[in-house]
């Protein structure tokens, strides 16, 4: 979907069309940008950006808190049309997700025509617009997808896929961010293509273990089949604070409702958890992680929570000013580990 939040604000409320908006907390309250129209894309206004520094950069913007019950509701019309059309549909979030339409209920031999067909219909059923990239693989269509947007159609061939690959940036490859991408430049490595050739130590020194699935995708295969219903592997939330929480126990009655509401999610998921890891970021920007893993795993909100307040204690929170707090938890499953049935007999 195009700028999805920021495009169901502006349909139902003519007034915002044209103008650059941004959906997201007050600037004042530390607020970040959760999506940014194109209008306000032009100022360099992004997602996951602060919200003073996009008025900053866009003194016009104008702010929208979300509403994310309408925004899930809409995603899930969307989603009913792509499995109307396929039942291999894989979610990536509310607003994008992977088809594969080898086989359709149109019977349409051509996926093009599919893409075409579906853009056509989201658009007449919610009014808003969705980008789509065609390709033999995952990889090649996530990035096709962000081409030409918005409601834009990328086809990529089997026949076109090495002269798409040579006008890649290395930084195009699954999981090359801005940190990873300054070291393969560093080293030489400044187009995609150029992964196939550099040596490979130089490649395991700059992205480690992921160095053989780098040079696999910078030859244009990714063998991953898409996946409806994929098992949620973790869960969490976070929040930043209008002011510095600078009591230990404020921090920590703040971290336990979290916690809790945690356990509550995995009682309703009927999930339970191994790992519990808790965030905290400094008022200087400073961020980090402490986590902690035991088993059996478990949805006991006293025990998760009990774990989150241990795992504060190592950390420099009621000495230092805490601007952001966040509990997840990892290593989900759907049973609980089981436990002996009986105590081990002595030897």
């Amino acid at each position: 979907m195009d700028a999805f939040y920021t495009s169901v604000e502006q349909r139902d409320t003519p007034s915002l069309r044209g103008k650059p908006v941004a959906v997201g907390g007050r600037p004042e309250g530390r607020g970040v940008v959760a999506a940014a129209s194109y209008e306000a894309r032009t100022f360099g206004v992004h997602s996951a950006m602060s919200m003073a520094a996009a008025v900053r950069l866009c003194p016009s913007l104008v702010i929208v808190r979300p509403d994310f019950s309408r925004y899930r509701h809409i995603s899930g019309q969307v989603f009913d049309m792509y499995r109307s059309v396929t039942p291999l549909v894989e979610p990536l979030s509310l607003d994008e997700a992977y088809l594969d339409v080898t086989e359709n209920a149109w019977g349409e031999p051509l996926a093009t025509n599919v893409a075409k067909r579906l853009k056509r219909l989201i658009r007449e059923k919610t009014g808003l617009t969705v980008s789509a990239g065609v390709a033999p693989n995952k990889f090649l269509a996530k990035i096709a997808s962000d081409w030409d947007k918005p409601d834009g159609l990328t086809v990529i061939p089997t026949q076109r896929v090495e002269a798409f690959l040579q006008k890649l940036p290395v930084d195009a490859l699954w999981g090359v961010g801005p940190v990873t991408a300054r070291r393969l430049r560093a080293a030489g490595v400044t187009r995609l293509v150029d992964v196939r050739t550099v040596d490979t130590r130089v490649l395991r020194d700059s992205v480690g273990g992921q160095a053989v699935w780098l040079r696999r995708l910078a030859d244009g295969i990714d063998e991953r089949q898409v996946t409806p219903n994929r098992t949620v592997k973790s869960s969490g939330a976070e929040h930043t604070y209008p002011e510095d929480l600078k009591d230990f126990d404020t921090i920590g009655a703040e971290l336990d409702r979290m916690a809790r509401r945690g356990a509550d999610w995995l009682h309703r998921k009927r999930l339970v958890a191994r790992t519990v890891t808790i965030k905290v970021r400094y008022s200087d920007f400073t961020t980090v992680t402490r986590s902690h893993s035991c088993r059996p795993a478990t949805r006991d909100a006293d025990q998760i929570a009990t774990r989150t307040t241990l795992l504060l204690g190592r950390t420099d929170a009621g000495t230092r000013p805490v601007r952001l707090l966040g509990v997840s938890l990892h290593n989900l499953s759907e049973e609980e580990e089981e436990r002996p049935k009986s105590p081990p007999l002595p030897l």
